[in-house]
This record gives structure tokens, sequence and C-alpha cells, in this order.
């Protein structure tokens, strides 16, 4: 059996922090990282837009899986506040919550982020805009790598670290066994022994996590669903936003249903993606650092969350049946004009085509309001017309729509303040947790993990 000091389950965003700050306040530690997809210059996604104009089922979705994790292809933007992203604070308290946020953001400075834009709600004069017309902007500082200066900064953390740690790639972990002295994990290639084990699955890994959760007998909440749209319109309709900005998360409380409805992942002059989860075929949002690779388009998501009470606990799967639907009557995602679906009629190829806005993704012409629950689509139309009090032309007629755009929170772990679950030496972080939602809170609870087994051990040895 091959042994370490610490296990990491998964490359995503919350391993590779933990693995980089073990090995920087350890020098020779032994780490092993293990990892269902593939290393970053081998995730490829066969999707071109010509040839592949939709998911084809990989056996691992290069988008959601590989070195990276979910955000490996994202718009990389690092949100540093409390405000959302998660619960990290929680555990840990704001002002340590704030200050790994912050050491996470140089760390990628240092590593290809140097020449890209900090940007801040303080002191804007958008916040008061908002309040005057019934919506909310949550403070945030962001950080926007773009998801082609976010894969440099992957590229080169995973080169300095892939010289102290053994990455294990294409090796999906089967099972996570507690032994007398530490932790075992069951791979296809082999059982390893680790004194320590660290999961960090991602929200891609919500069911492999609920698996183990009951294997070890760990105590799980349900959590919430997010369902939603993701928008695209003309770029100079919120570039007066976008341009002091860049990332604006809004949120407008619904007059019919006091449903709270939330702006989510704003791409300006990006593209619309799809994504693979467990199968089901949903929407992103992509946007690029590099002059050559804008568009004329932004792109955001309308969310409105729900989190059930008794007798129903699977909210997961709520969101799963409706991307599902979306998928059986479009084949994948599906598109509308905003003036169609106002109007109680379903977009077509035609009417597309007379629109004066050209999608940035081939989806399938068609009817959200076939798939989307009708409280949910009430709320994201309400705020579409809120939105257009700042943002005049949000509420064209020829705004796209694109469904479903759903994201999966994993059942929140039972964890005490250092993010361990009741059996020591095994810590759950990052979003598979339940407690992050986010590239910066799930990179630093990785720093805040390794830390702690670091300085534990410390303790151990006096």
């Amino acid at each position: 059996m091959n042994g370490y000091d610490v296990l990491i389950v998964g490359a995503g965003p919350g391993g590779i922090f933990t693995a980089y700050e073990l090995t920087k306040q350890k020098p020779g530690i032994r780490v092993a990282v293990f990892e269902a997809g593939n290393p970053l210059e081998k995730r490829i996604c066969p999707i071109d837009g010509v040839k592949v104009k939709s998911c084809v089922g990989c056996p691992t979705c290069a988008i959601m899986n590989g070195f990276g994790g979910a955000g490996a292809f994202s718009d990389g933007k690092y949100n540093i506040t409390n405000d959302f992203g998660g619960t990290l604070h929680r555990y840990i308290g704001k002002a340590q919550a704030l200050q790994l946020m912050r050491y996470v953001d140089e760390i990628n400075v240092s590593h290809g982020g140097e020449k890209t834009r900090l940007y801040s709600t303080a002191n804007t004069a958008f916040k008061k805009e908002c309040l005057q017309n019934g919506l909310h902007l949550l403070d945030a500082s962001v950080r926007h790598l773009g998801t082609d200066i976010n894969y440099e900064v992957l590229k080169s953390l995973y080169d300095e670290l892939s010289g102290k740690v053994d990455f294990y790639f294409r090796t999906p972990v089967q099972d996570v066994k507690k032994k007398d002295t530490g932790w075992e994990v069951i791979t296809g290639k082999g059982a390893f022994f680790g004194e320590k084990c660290v999961i960090s699955v991602g929200r891609s890994g919500s069911k492999w996590m609920e698996k183990i959760c009951g294997n070890l007998s760990i105590p799980t909440l349900s959590n919430r669903v997010d369902i939603g749209v993701r928008v695209e319109l003309p770029a100079d309709v919120f570039s007066h936003i976008t341009d002091e900005l860049y990332e604006s998360k809004i949120v407008y409380c619904t007059e019919k249903y006091q449903d709270l409805v939330r702006t989510f992942c704003m791409n300006p002059r990006g593209a619309v993606v799809t994504e693979n989860t467990n199968g089901i075929v949903t929407v992103n949002g992509h946007s690029y650092e590099d002059p050559g690779k804008k568009t004329e388009c932004t792109n955001f998501a309308l969310l409105v969350s729900k989190q059930f009470t008794e007798p129903f606990h699977d909210s997961n799967n709520y969101g799963e049946s409706i991307a599902r639907l979306s998928n059986m009557l479009g084949g994948g995602v599906i598109v509308q004009r905003f003036g169609d679906l106002i109007r109680g009629q379903r977009s077509t190829a035609e009417r597309l085509e007379r629109a004066f806005m050209t999608p940035t993704l081939t989806a399938t012409p068609g009817d959200l309001s076939l798939v989307m629950p009708k409280r949910i689509l009430d709320g994201i139309i309400e705020m579409i017309y809120a939105l257009d009090k700042i943002a005049p032309g949000t509420a064209n007629d020829d705004t796209l729509l694109y469904g479903v755009e759903v994201k999966f929170y994993n059942m929140e772990v039972e964890l005490d303040r250092n993010l361990q679950t009741r059996h020591k030496g095994l810590f759950v972080i990052g979003d598979g947790s339940g407690v992050t939602h986010s590239l910066s809170h799930a990179s630093a609870s990785g720093v805040y993990v390794a830390r702690y087994m670091l300085n534990e051990s410390e303790g151990e040895k006096q």
C-alpha cells in the first residue's frame, strides 16, 4: 500500500490550495492528489460549434472535471467578500475568511494574474441607483482573471506543484475508509494510505459525497438548489455597470411571491457555454481578458433559490428533473427571445434569424414556459423588468434567455470549526462540503485546513 502524510480527493480549487499551502509551509511533506478528470492540458471539450454542436457525453466532462475543477474554464472571478460565495466565515470568522481570500488572490496574481484588475463596489454611486429601484447591490472586491488568464494561473500552479505532489489523474476514488492510524482511499489503481485525508470534490461530486457520508455515518443537512436562465444581451446595455464593477451581484425580492432573484456570474463581452453535470446538460457563461476573444454580448444568470422543507429533502434531484425536461424538449439547452416568452409563443429559428441579437451558443429555439415552474419563471420575468430600470434595454424583445441554468449545492456536511468531520483526520472542504459556493471561498478553505493540519502535527510533537 502506498503511504502519504496527506491524501487529497479532488484537484479543484480547494484541493489545489491545500496542496500548495502544505508544500509551501512544510517542504518534503508527502501529498497525493486523486482526480477523476484529466490534467489541465488534456481537458478538451469536443464541442466546437461546427462539427460537434452539443454535448456528446464524454466519460469524464472536460469542463467539469480535471485539474482546476469546474472553475478551470470559468470566467475566473475571485470574489473577496463574506456577503456571498459561501458560509466559510461562520466556521473560521469573518476577518480570517477575508484574510485568506486576499492571500489566495496574492498567489493568483503572482502566478500569472499580475496584469488583471481588482474591481470593487466600494463608494459606487450605482448602489444608490439600485436601492432607488428596489434592487440591492452586494458588496465585494472582484479579481477578474478571465478564462484565458485563469488557465495560465492554473498551469503555473500545476508546474510548481507537480514536482512536490503526486497527482493521480483519471483516478476516481471509489471509497474512503477509516483505519487505526489514518485513512485509506480505494481506487481502480489500488489502495492508498494517508495519516490525514481532505475531500474536495466540488459540486459535481455531490452524489459521491453523499455516499461517503452515509458509509461513515457523517450527518448532513439538506441544501438548496438555484434554478434559472442565462440572459444574453448587447454588451452596451450593461456597459455602464460592467466597466466600473465588472461583476455586480444584484438581488431583487419579487412583489408577487416575495422570492429572491439574483444575478450571478456576469460575463461582459463573453460567450454562453454548456456544461455537463452527472449527464445533465445545463448552461453557463465565460469571458476572456484577451481583446481578440471578446464578443459584442454580455451574459449573466438570473437564479431563484429553492430550499425545501418536510417531507422533501432532495433539492438537487428537483433541479435535475427540470434540467432533464429541458434536455428532453431541446436536445440540450433551449434558447428563447424575451419578447416571445412574454407573448406566450415559442422562439423559432426564423424568429431568431430576424432578431438583432446573434446567439453566442448554438441552442435549440423553444419555449421555456414548458420547462420552468411558473413561480420561478414569473420571478425571472419580474427581475428582468426591474433590471430594465437601471439598464434600459434589458427587457428588449431580442434579449435571449437560455435554459436551464441550475446551480447544484452539496448537502451541508456536519463539520467542526476546523472543517473536520466527526472522524479525526478527515476534512471536507470546498463546494463539496456545502460550506463554500465560489472559487475564492473554496481556495481559502484549502489554505485554512492545510495550516490547521500542520499546526496540529507540530502540537502533537511537542
